[in-house]
Parts: C-alpha cells; structure tokens; sequence
C-alpha cells in the first residue's frame, strides 16, 4: 500500500506511494501497517501516501498486477542439453579413495 524510506540525516521516516522498482533500504507497507507506523523518538514521521481507505486501484495497478501473474506464470527453460558435464571430485587410492 506504501513505501517506507528512513532518511538518517534527518532523522525522518518518509511513508510515500507504493514504489514500482525494488530499492534497495525501502520497505513495502500493507495499510495496516502503514496506518500504525511510528518512528523512534525523536525522528519525524513524513506521510506522503494518501489514505488508503480512499484509493481505488488504477488502471496502471491493474497492468503491473496482470504483468506480474503473466511473468510468474512462464515456464521455466530447461538447462540445455549439450551443456558440458559437471565437475567431480575423482580420489585416488593412495588417498582413500576407490
């Protein structure tokens, strides 16, 4: 529902629009979790998402949702068959091997 953010300079804890790229120290909050968020004392807590009772999914979430299933939904390739075979480790019987 929202993206959380930690701005350490400032000692503020910014809760935005959910993002649409994975960065790397941000979070993805549900509305309940996002609703109850609070920071450590003495940090400020910025809300710029709206709130979530009143959002209604838009088109665009009902695209990235539908690109989503499809992605997760393509079969998996098979390795390649005339791939060379794997290593193997090969004792020889002076070390205990067969």
């Amino acid at each position: 529902m929202a993206t959380l953010t930690y701005v350490y300079a400032d000692q503020t804890a910014v809760l935005g629009p959910l993002a649409t790229l994975a960065e790397p120290h941000t979070y993805d909050l549900c509305a309940d979790h996002s609703q109850r968020l609070s920071a450590p004392r003495g940090w400020n807590v910025l809300r710029l998402a709206p709130d979530p009772a009143t959002v209604e999914p838009s088109h665009d979430d009902l695209l990235a949702l539908a690109d989503a299933v499809r992605e997760a939904g393509r079969p998996v390739a098979p390795p390649a068959t005339d791939a060379p075979p794997t290593l193997r480790l090969v004792r020889s019987p002076s070390d205990g091997g067969v």
